[in-house]
């Protein structure tokens, strides 16, 4: 288990990706003790002075002008959470609410959200003792922070709802006392504390990110392979082409592929082969995923900046309390939008790479990759299904961001949609990652065609690896369990450390 402290540094990709992969034993230092402390006593004041602060001392929303009586503040954060607390759909798998989790106590812990150092430390609490609130993933437009969700989460602090703990189903009242944990009973601003933020949405997008970390270097070992099995040229990845474009992605994409290729005894097989050029899913590897890459470094950069952010309402600083609209999740929906296009395009890319395999005229391999072709069908089936899920993620790749709809009797008039916007990006991984698996299998037959002529030394092993998992394709049989175990191996990270050089979180 990993010891993480949250002071006054801001949290690295590292520390996320960390914290997504596993449990983490989290605290917050001296500083922040006190800005939480300075903040708290802020808001005794204005409520001692009779002051009116949203949230605080009145209704919420197109309510915000109804006045609640100081012996109804702490019902009121409360009923808040109870009627916001009605999200849908599948739950949030443990290591995204861990993520979500953190990100609130970051936020908290900054000292602009006016809640006591005991609402943070029990939120540490239950990601300490490895308690994670059941938060159902649909049910929040991204603005006015991401209620419903976020509602849920809280919902655990204050003994409600359902949480997970080892994968086990549980009351939060029940976790709760066997971690010898206490109820919090919130007093004014708490529960409004709580349930604005972009917490969900960020870190839902931020696990997509990792997992197209993850993706990205499958798909470039798999496009190293695919381009030695057709015996293509690495000419195109030369430094030169690239330097005088200036894409730094682009740059290190082909430098990766290079040194990918590095030692092929195929490759060096057909040096002076009568070849002019290879199609563009093999020559334009370094123009396209290169983009892709540098799609993935920005918005890696807009989410660590957002895991960083405060995004409640109303904000507490030293002379005022000020309504603003930090919780407008926009950033967050641009940038999962702008993810769904690199991931969209890795795998339009791999699937054309299939395509190319499988054609013995575009290829030089038998037909479909398997001998005796017309008696066996071999990989036809398998490109057929990238293709389809290609497609499918073409259309989930349609921006969200631009579809806003007026909630709460039109006082919240326009929204982000980032939540979906982030949740479709999973749907995305889980098709791509199929579908580079599937390059990844095809690839594998291809080069073993060449054999005993080796491709390189990172690309046999890559092979070695997928070898494991799927015997070289001899007669027809289904291929179904073999893609769903490379896939689960992509996904799981195998290839990350071949090619973490170049990606955002290593």
């Amino acid at each position: 288990m990993t010891d993480l402290q949250i002071n006054d540094q801001a949290l690295t990709l590292k520390n996320l990706r960390a914290v997504w992969q596993a449990p983490v034993r989290l605290s917050i230092s001296d500083i922040a003790r006190s800005r939480i402390e300075a903040s708290r006593a802020k808001i005794l004041e204005v409520l001692a002075s009779g002051g009116q602060v949203y949230g605080v001392n009145t209704g919420f929303g197109l309510l915000a002008n109804v006045r609640v009586s100081d012996d109804e503040l702490d019902h009121l954060q409360e009923n808040l959470i109870r009627s916001h607390a009605v999200g849908v759909g599948n739950a949030l798998p443990d290591e995204i609410v861990r993520l979500v989790m953190l990100l609130k106590v970051r936020a908290l812990a900054q000292g602009y959200s006016g809640v006591r150092p005991l609402l943070v430390e029990t939120l540490c609490g239950l990601i300490n003792h490895e308690i994670y609130p059941v938060i159902p993933s649909k049910g929040s437009v991204g603005a006015s922070g991401d209620l419903a969700p976020l509602a849920h989460m809280a919902g655990a602090l204050i003994g409600i709802g359902d949480v997970r703990v080892s994968g086990k189903l549980m009351t939060a009242a029940d976790a709760l006392q066997n971690a010898g944990l206490k109820p919090v009973r919130l007093a004014p601003k708490e529960g409004l504390a709580l349930l604005n933020g972009t917490q969900v949405s960020t870190a839902i997008a931020l696990a997509a990110t990792f997992r197209t970390e993850h993706l990205m270097a499958a798909a470039l070992i798999a496009g190293a392979m695919s381009t030695d099995a057709i015996k293509g040229s690495d000419k195109p990845f030369d430094a030169r082409i690239q330097d005088i474009r200036g894409h730094d992605g682009q740059r290190d994409v082909a430098a990766m592929l290079r040194e990918l290729l590095s030692g092929s005894d195929i490759r060096a097989s057909h040096l002076e082969c009568d070849r002019v050029q290879d199609p563009y899913s093999i020559r334009c590897q370094p123009q396209v995923e290169g983009a892709c890459l540098d799609v993935l470094r920005h918005v890696s950069r807009v989410l660590e900046i957002e895991a960083n952010a405060v995004t409640d309402n109303p904000l507490v600083f030293d002379d005022a309390v000020l309504s603003g609209g930090n919780f407008h999740a926009e950033p967050v929906a641009f940038a999962a939008d702008y993810l769904a296009l690199s991931i969209a395009e890795i795998g339009s890319l791999s699937e054309r790479r299939i395509a190319l395999l499988v054609d013995p005229h575009m290829s030089g391999l038998p037909a479909f990759l398997v001998e005796e072709s017309g008696l066996n069908s071999g990989f036809m089936m398998v490109q057929i299904v990238a293709a389809a899920l290609a497609s499918e993620s073409k259309v989930l790749a349609h921006p969200a961001s631009v579809d806003s709809i007026p909630t709460s009797a039109n006082q919240e008039d326009h929204v982000s949609m980032a939540t979906f916007a982030a949740n479709r990006l999973h749907s995305m991984l889980d098709n791509v990652n199929s579908i580079v698996a599937i390059e990844l299998l095809s690839a594998a037959q291809g080069i073993d065609f060449h054999h005993p002529r080796r491709s390189s030394q990172v690309l046999e092993k890559a092979l070695q690896k997928i070898r494991e998992f799927s015997p070289k394709f001899e007669s027809d049989r289904s291929l179904k369990i073999d893609v769903d175990e490379v896939s689960a191996l992509i996904d799981s990270g195998h290839f990350f450390s071949k090619c973490s050089s170049i990606l955002p979180s290593a």
